[in-house]
């Protein structure tokens, strides 16, 4: 079947925009236009579209074949199997957990529980990391303390975080983990807390006593510091620290913990979650840190970005402005995918020989809210699939896309402006379809195992990996990164498979109209919609393609067209081939008219991993009252409009105050 006519019947449309730019930062300009003037857009909301990357000088080879082991034992090379919980999760920044789960235990946002149950359908679980800088100043206060706005289950105020981020301390109240209690109490939705970390002389354990009291086994593991290795350069270490200082700090926290009889676990610490920056794993690996700590450990962390967009979203920060066009192509390009984990084999080898899971805990296209027209277009979906893999591939366990505010690019799912919140829904980011068909891949059974196959002579547009389960060839991932409407550029790939092949396999599609298209993303014919219209649930109906094959020549020509990503099921009885819309689904039934962030410190988190914001004329939301140089300015601070009931809203779902 022709993949373009799919499209076309999925509503994809294959033009290509003539428009370069078309949204309100300059960022993605290729060409000189005249000043451009402040708006009031969101970043999470800009429109900005990129010129689609010119065609490689040398052609590809359109048509190749891929020959296929049956049986799992005769491959080298194979990854791990991966158990549970999809493959990616999602780190939550401390910050904005009123924007993303709600305003506490009684009113959580329904889009959310939607977007999780969809994974959880596929996977079984979802893993969800709450966080970021804003975890290390964290303190437990009262609920009814007068800093925090009505209702909210924590707040922030200025913290003694210097030099290049100015990290706000969250204030947190039980109301916090309670929210966190309910929902696991509807989707099998399992935790990750931070213990603060820049006191390790009176080392605050709230959130470890309260956590394992309230979460109990949905608390998977409590992260020992984050991104230690900047822990000098934004003024929470005295100049000189190293990783003997951190190994010694972990020591003293082991210490405290031990005699804590409200501490019962003593064993789900996370660590070291280094930058990649300024220390690799290895220089912790280096103080001894696994042999005297891996009984105390649940898993092994790092965290990295592959670029930064600090300098365009920071005013004050003047070099090293990157033209997000000029490094579209950086992620269009597979060889580069496996550049970005490389460094982590070494810590993936030790992580098998101490037999612990080892987990990329913050990442996403970009640090400082990622890149107009790359972080927020289909190209993070595919390539989110293809780092992912590469990841899986190599021994990680599970990878944690990272939610920022409305003031960044490269969310996976982000809340309406409060002002908008009466008639307009969420926003799914592409990256969220990655995570979203992660969980197809590995699927439920916990045997999943996969492999690069360096196909078509280990081209970087068009690279491909076999799935197996159960130890027999399960699925294959085609991509192809080229984006043409021809349909020149349009694969046709041949699998055989030792020992014949079905009589039929079934093709699942992630398309868009080019690879810089930022709306009409369908996955298998459905979509969560475009900006500001989704609930969590997917629309349309689920459209698998079926491939007759030519079982006397061996072959399933599987079509793919530029730029598309096809995932390929060779087991009609396979789960994921007709899962759709989760099959629980959450009512919305109360809406709340208000301001929907909690207040902000001057700057936040600013060069580090992740993003918070900055550049704040006042302690406004994570987008409210944001200035950015020659970019998006945030309306003024709103004040609260009570609550409004509203059958078939949007933002909340309204639970009773039982067990609180």
């Amino acid at each position: 079947m022709n993949l373009r006519a799919l499209a076309l019947l999925s509503g994809v449309s294959y033009a290509i925009a003539q428009v370069t730019v078309y949204g309100e930062l300059p960022l993605g300009q290729t060409q000189s236009f005249a000043e451009w003037q402040t708006t009031t857009v969101r970043a999470a909301y800009n429109s900005t579209q990129l010129q689609v990357p010119a065609l490689p000088v040398e052609a590809i080879t359109n048509a190749f074949t891929m020959q296929l082991a049956k049986d799992a034992a005769v491959v080298s090379g194979l990854s791990i199997p991966h158990v549970g919980a999809g493959f990616f999760g999602f780190s939550i920044e401390m910050s904005v957990i009123n924007q993303v789960l709600g305003k506490n235990s009684s009113f959580i946002n329904v889009p959310f529980l939607n977007l999780m149950a969809n994974i959880a359908e596929r996977a079984g679980q979802v893993v969800v990391r709450l966080g970021g800088n804003t975890q290390e100043y964290a303190v437990l206060v009262d609920g009814d303390d007068p800093r925090l706005e009505v209702g909210h289950s924590y707040g922030k105020v200025e913290s003694a975080s210097t030099g290049t981020t100015l990290t706000p301390a969250t204030m947190f109240t039980l109301e916090m983990l309670y929210t966190c209690r309910k929902i696991s109490d509807m989707i099998d939705l399992k935790w990750f807390l931070g213990i603060p970390f820049n006191d390790s002389v009176d080392w605050r354990l709230a959130i470890v006593e309260y956590g394992e009291e309230i979460l109990g086994d949905d608390l998977l593991g409590l992260q020992a510091g984050n991104e230690p290795d900047f822990y000098v350069q934004f003024g929470r270490r005295a100049p000189g620290y190293t990783a003997y200082d951190y190994f010694n700090e972990v020591g003293d926290l082991i210490n405290v913990m031990a005699p804590n009889d409200r501490i019962p676990r003593k064993n789900i610490l996370i660590a070291p979650s280094t930058s990649g920056k300024v220390w690799q794993a290895e220089t912790v690996w280096e103080t001894g840190f696994l042999d005297a700590y891996q009984d105390h450990m649940y898993g092994i962390t790092v965290e990295y970005y592959p670029w930064d967009n600090c300098a365009a979203m920071y005013t004050g920060i003047e070099a090293n402005i990157r033209d997000p066009q000029e490094i579209l192509n950086y992620y269009v390009d597979h060889n580069n995918a496996i550049a970005l984990v490389s460094p982590y084999h070494n810590t993936g080898n030790l992580a098998i020989q101490v037999r612990k899971p080892l987990m990329m805990f913050e990442t996403n296209t970009a640090s400082c809210g990622g890149f107009p027209g790359i972080s927020n277009s289909y190209v993070a979906a595919i390539w989110g699939l293809d780092y992912g893999l590469q990841m899986a591939q190599s021994n990680f366990t599970h990878a944690m896309i990272h939610v920022g505010g409305q003031n960044v690019f490269y969310n996976p799912f982000t809340a309406p402006p409060t002002e908008e919140a009466a008639f307009n829904q969420w926003t799914v980011g592409p990256i969220f379809y990655s995570a979203l068909i992660m969980a197809e891949v590995f699927g439920k059974s916990n045997t999943s195992r996969t492999i690069d196959l360096q196909a078509n002579m280990g081209s970087g547009s068009t690279p491909a990996y076999a799935i197996y389960e159960n130890d027999q060839i399960s699925k294959v991932a085609l991509f192809n990164f080229l984006s043409d409407p021809t349909g020149a550029n349009d694969l046709s790939v041949a699998l055989t498979v030792d020992g014949g092949v079905p009589a039929s396999v079934n093709v699942k599609y992630l398309l868009a109209a080019s690879i810089t298209e930022l709306n009409d993303i369908t996955w298998a014919g459905q979509t969560f919609g475009n900006s500001k219209q989704a609930d969590g649930r997917l629309r349309g109906d689920l459209n698998v393609t079926n491939v007759p094959c030519d079982q006397a020549s061996n072959i399933c020509r599987v079509y793919v067209p530029a730029p598309g990503f096809a995932l390929v099921f060779f087991n009609d009885g396979d789960e994921a081939l007709r899962v759709s819309q989760a099959s629980q689904t959450f009512a919305t039934t109360a809406w709340l008219k208000g301001h929907n962030t909690a207040t902000f410190d001057l700057q936040a988190i600013q060069t580090s991993n992740g993003h918070g914001g900055a550049q704040r004329d006042d302690k406004s939301g994570t987008s409210v009252g944001f200035r950015k140089k020659g970019a998006a300015v945030g309306a003024r601070k709103l004040g609260w409009g009570g609550m409004l009931a509203l059958v078939g809203g949007v933002v909340g779902v309204w639970f009773g105050m039982d067990g609180i």
